[in-house]
């Protein structure tokens, strides 16, 4: 059974009932958190982009502040590298960035697994089979994320994500929440090799045959 939205009503229970009881538990880290942004970073404490969600509907995702707006002289924003603090490093260590993306879990705009919620200007660059990613909502953690996170390359991460949209099913999502736990102890495939975050991504290097690349070829990863 499905929520007109076209969530399955297990997934969305789930959603409910974990995120309301996550906000509950985890509230002194996220008001820790926040002060620790606030006292390091300055305001605002949160950051709140516009990203593609569900049937590239776009919804305003929102994380923790973990860079500086340092600019050049002309007023353009420098590198992430020379952005990312050590503070934020920590926080993106430890996923507390994160955290206040469980308010867009209880709004219903994302899921607690899913795709993750990629940028905007990466939509113009996807082959139709990678854009079959937003057939399922976005999550907070995902397939992909626990299979090597940002240290996996783009062709194989967007693949990670449709096999999960093929594949899902509620026990799925909860090997990858447990999972997903483990991989933030072992703070795992934070960023990509030579990257302070993540690699932009800007296409196939094989145009749509990359893209065309099996979600299938993950099967065995089940």
């Amino acid at each position: 059974m499905l929520f007109p939205s076209g969530l399955p009503v297990s997934k969305r229970i789930f959603d409910f009932i974990s995120t309301s009881l996550g906000l509950l538990l985890l509230s002194p880290i996220l008001l820790l958190t926040a002060l620790s942004v606030r006292i390091f970073l300055g305001i605002p404490v949160l950051f709140r982009q516009k990203r593609p969600g569900y049937q590239g509907q776009f919804f305003y995702i929102y994380k923790f502040r973990t860079m500086t707006d340092a600019s050049d002289s002309a007023g353009n924003l420098l590198p992430d590298a020379e952005r990312l603090t050590r503070f934020g490093r920590f926080l993106r260590a430890l996923s507390l960035d994160e955290l206040p993306q469980l308010l867009n879990i209880l709004r219903g705009e994302m899921s607690v697994v899913g795709p993750r919620p990629l940028l905007l200007e990466y939509l113009p660059y996807y082959s139709t089979e990678q854009f079959r990613r937003h057939e399922a909502y976005p999550g907070l953690t995902g397939w992909a994320q626990v299979s090597g996170r940002n240290a996996t390359d783009w062709p194989t991460r967007l693949a990670l994500d449709v096999w999960y949209v093929d594949h899902w099913s509620f026990w799925l999502d909860i090997k990858i929440i447990l999972i997903t736990i483990w991989k933030v102890i072992k703070r795992e495939g934070i960023s990509q090799p030579g990257q302070a975050t993540v690699e932009y991504f800007r296409g196939n290097p094989d145009g749509d045959k990359a893209g065309e690349k099996s979600s299938n070829d993950f099967s065995r990863l089940a």
